[in-house]
């Protein structure tokens, strides 16, 4: 995938008012991918409301699983109009049943108080390499990994972990894990876009972060994910052209679930944006 068609995946055609169509992002598990649907709800819900109104969080569950075969409709409800706020609901539908819901609130620009977390001290993305160079050195040790990592790869972006890719990894670690990321290709788009370029990234790896405790024996019989939740909390403005480092931990895993947190920040450490998800991560047999 390159630039032109992920703008043209999250760029909805319009069918209605508040009803817009989506096309998908091909992926190689054969379900629509948890980041598609989280920017596509996002572009639909900034359809409808005043340019001078910003996203600053959405919150989103997953219902069923996507068909790749299938355009995605959106409809959109007109919550609330306030002075300073505006709340919109998202329903995706597939062949008449809902896959995906999402509520949104956006704001005006206000003048308010200012403070935030101190971000992680690790190494900067010059320093380290890209996730295709990492998985390039175990090819031949681990090859069905590798060509699974190369198949899957939202090759758009560019990624540099923050220690060993978590999907190369055979060892148990504590739950913290941290990735630099940015556009591969420069965008000079508004703010909005940024906005859902960035719904969509967040997905990915965030889940993966509750596994660290568990490589070997995920090592041994694999397990399978899938997005239940998903919220993304907008603090401060930001280019998705320049690098952004997430920093992903994971309190917990339970009843075949596990939860983690994610705050994201700009490389001089100004704080952009939190996520929490929460997803299936279920134990497969052998």
């Amino acid at each position: 995938m390159d630039i032109d068609e992920l703008i043209s995946i999250v760029t909805l055609k319009k069918l209605e008012d508040n009803k817009f169509e989506g096309q998908n992002y091909k992926t190689v598990w054969g379900r629509i991918f948890g980041g598609q649907v989280l920017s596509q709800s996002l572009h639909a819900a900034y359809q409808t409301v005043p340019e001078n109104r910003i996203a600053h969080s959405m919150h989103a569950y997953f219902i069923l699983p996507g068909d790749l075969n299938e355009p995605v409709i959106y409809e959109v409800d007109n919550i609330r109009n306030g002075g300073s706020f505006t709340t919109r609901r998202v329903v995706a539908f597939q062949k008449g049943r809902a896959i995906f819901n999402m509520a949104a609130s956006f704001q005006k620009d206000e003048e308010g108080f200012d403070h935030q977390i101190q971000m992680p001290n690790v190494l900067s993305p010059d320093l380290l390499l890209t996730d295709f160079e990492q998985a390039e050195k175990f090819k031949e040790e681990l090859a069905e990994r590798y060509q699974i990592f190369l198949a899957a790869h939202p090759k758009v972006f560019d990624f540099k972990p923050v220690g060993t890719n978590i999907f190369l990894r055979k060892e148990n670690a504590l739950p913290i894990n941290h990735c630099w990321f940015r556009l591969k290709d420069k965008i000079d788009m508004p703010l909005q876009f940024h906005h859902q370029l960035l719904a969509f990234v967040s997905d990915y790896q965030l889940l993966a972060t509750a596994s660290l405790p568990h490589r070997k024996e995920i090592a041994k019989t694999r397990a399978y994910y899938a997005s239940l939740d998903h919220a993304l909390w907008f603090h401060r403005d930001f280019s998705i052209n320049d690098w952004l480092l997430y920093d992903m931990k994971s309190p917990s895993a339970s009843n075949s679930r596990g939860f983690a947190r994610g705050s994201i920040f700009k490389e001089d450490g100004t704080m952009i944006a939190s996520v929490a998800q929460e997803g299936l991560m279920r134990k497969l047999k052998k």
